[in-house]
């Protein structure tokens, strides 16, 4: 079972910044079983940056749930699962980082889209995922939002698993 994760944060680092959005896809390695979105009140200001990049801003997410308020839900879409993620350590440690404020321990076997498409699909000038998507012709839709880019490492991962003729995902099938 595979967790594909994106975030959308107040910033890059993980001490000082908090997630802003969050989407899950569950997927059982064949189809998208479950997904989960959500925006995320991060109890601090968002820089005018990040809102530009995002278009997500402080009134947006001045009504919505808390990560502690979600945690539950998370905890759900990614237990007993693979977290998959483009840049995985980036979104993996953010979440984690998030359970740890809340003193709960985060655990979760991760895969990140970035390195398994450097070796699956060799080559590529970018990786970045705006860029392997087009190089691979998958649909993009909603860039730097959770929901947006987390479909798009969906239909990516899809591709991976398809084309991972050398076996490097063998012992993730289910």
């Amino acid at each position: 079972m595979f967790a594909i994760v994106d975030i959308e944060t107040t910033g890059g680092a993980y001490a000082t910044s908090r997630i802003t959005e969050i989407a899950i896809i569950r997927h059982d390695g064949t189809q998208v079983i479950d997904s989960y979105q959500s925006l995320v009140n991060p109890a601090c200001w968002i820089p005018s940056f990040i809102t530009q990049l995002t278009g997500i801003d402080n009134e947006m997410v001045k009504d919505a749930p808390t990560f502690e308020e979600i945690a539950d839900e998370v905890r759900r879409m990614t237990l007993n699962a693979a977290f998959v993620a483009h840049n995985a350590s980036f979104d993996y440690g953010f979440v984690q980082r998030e359970f740890n404020r809340l003193d709960e321990y985060f655990k979760r076997d991760t895969l990140c889209t970035v390195k398994l498409s450097r070796k699956i699909f060799p080559g590529y000038k970018s990786y970045s995922l705006g860029n392997i998507c087009r190089d691979l012709q998958i649909r993009h839709v909603n860039h730097h939002r959770a929901m947006g880019d987390a479909s798009a490492t969906t239909l990516l991962f899809e591709q991976l698993l398809q084309n991972d003729h050398a076996g490097i995902l063998k012992d993730w099938r289910p």
